[in-house]
């Protein structure tokens, strides 16, 4: 062992040469070696830890982005404001949040005298981050509108910021803003203005959190044929609820929205989505007491272990009818927007921690006699992740940028058709390829990556849900095509309309005509794979959905290939919006660049190989099922 130890030292010595610099603190390591039998007087630290700073002014990206778009006033006042909560997350937000991860919730089904109490117990760390939400207006700054339309987008800026430091805390966050985001589409109502004043509140005392109970025993997302729930409307108005929900994220929380049959005089409840109504209600009385909810269990989850999700049993929950009845599907789309968005936030947000972390311990990490940043090889593989969450965040600010002009009243019919395309396109892909980029930074930090106490286990088990929560990849990508077909086309024709223009913009930048000749190529190839398949037949459109949807995503932000350690070949035209500005650095222009290669529009390859016909479907299920 000691002769191996030696000759793998002297390997690595006459490897790098003479020339190469090693640090003092590597060459002490060394020497250690070099007495694999002595104990060691001082032990040496064997690696840097990976470490972030303020996370706002760290993001070139960001600030740039912020500088490009925001009038000057509302810029002066966000930066501002946005450099504060950077402080915060480094100095008391981020430790908090390892607590929660070290303190996960206990379910308590019983006293010690036998008497049924279901107590969910959260460490103190979670509810302090209930109470920073409201002290930062993580909510409120949305409804506020202090800055208009682009209050939304500051809103989503300081979530991003905050969800890798949050503890989990950004998931019952998604769902009150989805809740609060229902409330005032109805209205606000009378008898709901208390609770959208708790959900939307500064005070961290006067603060709810809401939650979005869905998911029941027969489906998750098939809502319509999955939901067993029945409503039983009171004397007084008021309904009580009667099922079993089965997947309940935050089931701390102090409200929630969800979904229920209403029954008939004769107990008869109409089936399909037609039959669903949404209810709000209290989870626990003013003595704190459950509405009639019974906790069965808390679910063992993969991740986000910090936040209590957990089976319900309904059994006569008192709640109030806020929809038309029948209307529920319709009524709750615009949560699931709000949480679909919150999705892409965590996602885009996923990517840039883990790279943040990669580029950091690449200036620290000492490996073959030099530092990780010396190495060609290992800085490519980390450009090519900052490529993809540089077109992932600016998509993510796109919509984002878009749903305030909605809230506003500034958007055009082309802006809310775009806004109902993007949102389904950017879940889905921002979700599957934040998986991708953290596996493939979890390799920047070798075994250490692997290690369950320097927390990056968590970052990694934390992403993983993001494809699955609020719709799959294929879900989403069959929403893509209803989006479509319920506009007639105007939705597809505002997509075409709105990245034309990004084109124009950035053909006056010779540096990126590449990009832009291989895009209208891409534009050109997807029209004629729209045109041939028009008026062929439904299983065609479903077969090729997740190709269609990932093309909209790579030419609107996107790449090529779905392989993390593949070349880029995508095309961006955020990206190169983003590049042609006249302030650009070559950071930006390299960026987009990087988009342009081989294959733009996957769906129309495809179409070619002949891959979405009635054959490639009985191929399928014979490549799936032939072994078994």
């Amino acid at each position: 062992w000691a002769g191996c130890q030696m000759l793998s030292i002297k390997g690595i010595k006459t490897t790098v040469g003479q020339e190469q610099q090693v640090s003092m603190q590597e060459k002490r390591v060394l020497e250690d070696l070099e007495m694999p039998l002595a104990r060691r007087e001082t032990e040496t630290l064997f690696q840097e830890q990976p470490e972030t700073g303020n996370q706002y002014l760290e993001d070139t990206l960001l600030r740039s982005y912020l500088k490009m778009h925001l009038p000057p006033k509302v810029l002066e006042e966000v930066h501002q404001d946005l450099e504060r909560f950077g402080n915060r997350l480094l100095t008391k937000i981020q430790p908090l949040s390892w607590e929660c991860e070290l303190n996960p919730p206990v379910f308590r089904q019983y006293d010690a005298w036998g008497r049924r109490v279901d107590q969910i117990h959260t460490c103190s760390a979670w509810r302090r981050m209930k109470e920073i939400s409201a002290e930062e207006g993580l909510i409120a700054e949305a409804y506020e509108r202090r800055y208009s339309n682009w209050s939304r987008l500051y809103q989503a800026v300081k979530l991003y910021l905050f969800a890798c430091s949050s503890g989990g805390f950004s998931c019952p966050l998604a769902m009150t803003d989805g809740a609060a985001k229902v409330i005032e589409s109805l209205g606000i109502p009378g008898s709901l203005k208390n609770a959208f004043d708790h959900l939307t509140s500064r005070s961290p005392e006067e603060f709810w959190t809401s939650g979005q109970w869905m998911t029941e025993r027969r489906g998750g997302s098939d809502v319509a044929n999955g939901t067993e729930t029945v409503a039983r409307k009171q004397p007084d108005g008021t309904y009580r609820l009667y099922g079993f929900k089965w997947f309940t994220s935050a089931a701390d929380s102090d409200v929630t929205l969800t979904l229920a049959r209403i029954a008939g005089a004769e107990g008869q409840c109409t089936q399909g989505s037609r039959g669903l109504s949404l209810f709000f209600l209290r989870v626990r009385d003013e003595e704190g007491k459950l509405n009639s909810i019974q906790v069965q269990r808390l679910k063992d989850k993969l991740g986000t272990r910090q936040m209590a999700t957990a089976e319900l049993w309904l059994q006569g929950a008192r709640a109030e009818l806020i929809s038309a009845e029948g209307c529920g599907v319709a009524t709750i789309s615009n949560m699931l927007n709000i949480t679909r968005i919150h999705n892409v936030i965590a996602a885009v947000a996923s990517m840039r921690r883990m790279i943040s972390l990669s580029r950091d311990y690449a200036r620290k990490r000492v490996a073959f006699g030099k530092l990780l940043k010396d190495h060609p090889l290992h800085m490519q593989t980390i450009a090519r992740m900052e490529v993809q969450v540089r077109g992932a965040f600016l998509l993510l600010m796109e919509i984002v940028r878009l749903l305030g002009l909605a809230e506003t009243n500034l958007a055009s019919e082309q802006d809310q058709l775009l806004l109902r395309l993007l949102i389904p396109v950017a879940k889905l892909y921002t979700g599957k390829q934040a998986s991708a980029v953290a596996v493939e930074a979890m390799e920047c930090f070798g075994g250490q990556g692997y290690m369950e106490d320097t927390g990056l286990p968590v970052l990694l088990r934390d992403t993983l849900v993001l494809s699955i929560w609020e719709g799959t990849t294929n879900i989403l990508s069959l929403d893509v095509l209803r989006s479509l077909a319920k506009s007639q086309g105007q939705a597809m024709a505002a997509f075409l309309s709105t990245v034309q223009k990004k084109l124009e913009l950035a053909s006056g930048t010779e540096e990126l005509s590449p990009c832009v000749q291989r895009a209208r190529e891409a534009i050109g190839s997807l029209r004629q794979f729209m045109e041939t398949t028009g008026s062929e037949q439904a299983l065609t459109m479903e077969l090729a959905a997740r190709d269609f949807s990932y093309s909209l995503a790579r030419i609107y932000t996107g790449r090529a290939k779905t392989g993390i350690t593949e070349p880029w070949n995508g095309l961006g035209a955020l990206l190169m919006e983003h590049a042609a500005r006249p302030d650009a650095s070559s950071t930006d222009v390299c960026a987009a660049l990087r988009w342009c290669s081989q294959e733009l529009c996957p769906v129309a390859v495809g179409s070619r190989r002949g891959s979405y016909g009635g054959g490639a479907a009985l191929q399928d299920s014979a490549l799936v099922f032939g072994n078994s």
